[in-house]
């Protein structure tokens, strides 16, 4: 198996991206992408190789997060300009077109259920596919493909919804 220092260059990132769009905030998801490889290197020996090296670091990650969570018993609240940060624009007026269609996404994004956002921040955000998302989530690949398919129908909802109030 590859050392540590090899599997944390080439996941780290894909780890750290899985975590934000977790966290939403870039400290947190920086702290825990180093945590997430500290409890990888002492658990290293149990990774059965059933899955992705990088499917088994992002459970790894989405544990810590729940227990930070549990432990801080604070909501999960999105940071907008975080996210914005990370997608790149070429002009003036495609930084302003963006912007009001991604604070609209992501205000829409909140009023639809936790699961329904992870598998949207995560297919989106995160770039996994399918399979990754269901390995991650603990589910089939089709539930992914399925839930998915569910939370944008769900989102041209709430967009039609937002358009006739």
């Amino acid at each position: 198996m590859q050392n540590m220092e090899e599997i944390y260059e080439q996941y780290s990132k894909t780890v750290y991206k899985y975590l934000f769009c977790l966290t939403h905030n870039d400290d947190i998801s920086e702290d825990l992408t180093q945590e997430t490889f500290v409890i990888a290197i002492k658990e290293i020996n149990k990774f059965k190789g059933s899955c992705k090296i990088s499917v088994w670091l992002c459970q790894i990650a989405k544990h810590l997060w729940y227990k930070k969570l549990k432990k801080n018993k604070r909501e999960n609240n999105i940071a907008l300009e975080k996210i914005e940060d990370l997608v790149e624009t070429e002009t003036a007026e495609d930084i302003v077109c963006k912007n009001e269609n991604k604070l609209k996404l992501f205000k829409d994004l909140q009023k639809l259920d936790e699961t329904s956002r992870e598998i949207i921040y995560l297919r989106m955000i995160g770039n996994l596919n399918f399979i990754e998302i269901g390995e991650i989530l603990g589910k089939t690949p089709n539930w992914a493909r399925v839930t998915f398919y569910r939370a944008k129908q769900k989102m041209k909802e709430v967009d039609e919804n937002g358009k006739k109030n």
